[in-house]
């Protein structure tokens, strides 16, 4: 099934369930008000949510209205915890390529992860305001989970249940903080300003054989100012939602409603493109000695879409135009 958010003035906003075409949805306060409520009492909630979801495909809910995207807030307004792992080691490769960076120790074995800010998402439609151009403002594309309780210690062969949700992610970045924080060590705060999701969380038997291992094994099709900027796919993780699930795990509870990210999808095909402006400079710096792509400038826009095997957009589209903050 496919859930979704729309905006009434709350924090939370207004749970829905989608139908999977994205054209219609259904009011469903008498089951849960949020997806925070749904998630906390999944169990007992997610039948009901899906018997509604199987009468709004077969057209038969009576009271259905249509579901537009443009007011749709991030699935989830705002969550408990959102941690973002770095799980493509290409994309690390490269970039320890291009500046000459030794390699990091662990780095095959033992997942990268930040813990971001989860108090303030933005939905797939709204602008996303930003302080200045001389940051270095860039997207990202990527996939990721949404999980039940999880207990401290769950071994990866045993993460599988503890996955509710799936969704689409731009993670935006400030790239000129980058470096500094890094050197720091104390993880990301300037450099990650709200992140982006799609319209829709799905269940992940909605994309059916797309899910498995622990991977969205489709690809995050990108276009900047309307122009194709790649499509890597979310298959290609070195490291498994279980396994990042496990990690983030590994000393502390997790709570449901918590978000893990796969971190920017990257591909070892370089005919697919990019899933960031960071990536496609780094590749140029190897190919041609400098990084010729700008990063972003306000006005510019960013589309992430990923569909299913028969064509069909699967979370929806996230569009959104960067402008400055006043």
């Amino acid at each position: 099934m496919k859930l979704a958010t729309l905006r009434n003035g709350a924090r939370d906003g207004q749970l829905v369930v989608v139908a999977r075409d994205l054209t219609r949805a259904a009011n469903v306060a008498p089951i849960a008000r949020t997806l925070q409520e749904a998630l906390e009492h999944w169990e007992a909630v997610a039948p009901a949510l899906a018997r509604v979801s199987d009468s709004l495909n077969a057209g038969k809910v009576a009271d259905s209205f249509s579901f537009e995207q443009t007011q749709a807030a991030a699935p989830l307004p705002r969550a408990y915890q959102w941690c973002d792992g770095s799980a493509f080691l290409h994309h690390g490769r490269l970039m320890e390529q291009a500046y000459k960076s030794p390699p990091m120790a662990d780095y095959e074995t033992v997942p990268l992860m930040y813990q971001g800010a989860s108090d303030d998402f933005l939905g797939p439609r709204e602008d996303a305001p930003l302080p200045s151009e001389e940051h270095g403002i860039d997207f990202e594309g990527e996939f990721a989970v949404v999980v039940g309780d999880v207990p401290m210690g769950c071994p990866a062969e045993q993460a599988a249940p503890h996955v509710k949700l799936l969704l689409s992610v731009n993670d935006w970045s400030l790239r000129a903080f980058g470096p500094r924080e890094m050197q720091r060590g104390f993880g990301f705060v300037q450099t990650k300003p709200a992140t982006s999701f799609g319209p829709a969380a799905v269940t992940p038997d909605e994309i059916g054989p797309a899910w498995r291992d622990g991977r969205v094994h489709l690809p995050l099709h990108i276009h900047w100012n309307g122009a194709w900027f790649g499509h890597p796919n979310g298959g290609a993780m070195d490291f498994s939602f279980y396994q990042l699930i496990a990690h983030a795990a590994a000393t502390r509870r997790l709570r449901a409603g918590a978000i893990i990210g796969s971190g920017t999808i990257s591909n070892a095909d370089r005919s697919v493109g990019s899933a960031c402006i960071s990536e496609r400079r780094v590749l140029e710096i190897l190919a041609r000695g400098a990084a010729q792509t700008e990063f972003m400038k306000f006005g510019d826009t960013a589309r992430l879409e990923a569909f299913d095997t028969e064509g069909r957009s699967v979370f929806g589209a996230i569009e959104q135009r960067v402008v400055k903050n006043v």
